[in-house]
């Protein structure tokens, strides 16, 4: 049963660094290929029209989401939330198999 848990434990572990690595990747992406598209940008057209503003609002957006969900950030639907909902549900459930 010990092993259950350490290995369970390892597996959420594992999975978090995984979600981790993910985003970080996706963030120096980000960072990277937004500031090659403002030194083209830059070297175009000297900043008379900034348009890799357009892929960078876009690119951020979905950044933002990752980072939430990465981190857990989601004050409505996050890991408490689910907690809370899961033993509600089973408080229910048992109260009425109670009277069954």
């Amino acid at each position: 049963m010990e092993d259950f848990k350490k290995e369970a434990k390892y597996l959420r572990a594992k999975e978090r660094v995984m979600a981790l690595k993910k985003f970080y990747g996706n963030l120096l992406s980000y960072v990277l290929v937004i500031s090659l598209l403002a030194a083209i940008n830059y070297w175009t057209n000297d900043w008379r029209y900034m348009w890799f503003l357009w892929a960078a609002f876009g690119w951020g957006i979905g950044i933002f989401f990752h980072a939430i969900k990465t981190f857990n950030l989601n004050p409505f639907f996050g890991k408490d939330w689910e907690e809370r909902k899961i033993k509600e549900i089973m408080r229910e459930d048992e109260h009425q198999n109670k009277w069954e």
